[in-house]
């Protein structure tokens, strides 16, 4: 039942984006803001790798139920987990991950995200989400839940992260 009301909230949000997304790419986002990016990137044929705890679990399930091609592990267990994202990029399809990993600190990138992209040649985008309205929570990462009917603007920068990472 919490999926099925989670869900309802997801299909909820009014998602824009400023330009179209690149495929096949490497979709690096923060942490904070992955509900708002499994709304916008839904039906994309996007591998995503979500971590075996019980959070985790519920956000697989629901992901799943989006159209993403779900790998449970932790990039934090270095290549062998990311072996799924790499196959995927390989076949053409784009794989998300968050560029401050499974536990931060936040909004600082580690460098799986980027040696992903080189591995593969492709290109690593930056993702940055703006709300219309939403709550955070009191978490590591300060997650932006947005509200029923919120406006998510998605902008893609297909530019360099050299800076951050």
């Amino acid at each position: 039942m919490l999926n099925f009301i989670l869900k309802l909230l997801v299909l909820s949000w009014r998602i824009h984006f400023e330009k179209p997304l690149i495929q096949p790419a490497v979709i690096g986002l923060w942490h904070q803001d992955l509900p708002a990016c499994l709304a916008a990137f839904k039906y994309k044929n996007i591998a995503v790798l979500i971590s075996q705890s019980g959070d985790g679990s519920k956000f697989a399930k629901l992901a799943k139920s989006l159209g993403y091609d779900i790998f449970r592990g932790s990039s934090s267990k270095g290549q062998s987990e990311v072996k799924h994202l790499f196959k995927a990029l390989i076949s053409g399809r784009s794989a998300g991950m968050a560029l401050d990993g499974p536990r931060g600190p936040a909004l600082i990138a580690k460098p799986g995200a980027r040696w992903l992209a080189d591995k593969t040649e492709t290109p690593l985008l930056n993702i940055t989400v703006k709300y219309s309205h939403a709550l955070r929570l009191n978490s590591w990462d300060k997650t932006f839940i947005p509200l029923p009917f919120a406006k998510i603007t998605i902008l893609i920068n297909n530019e360099t992260l050299d800076n951050w990472l």
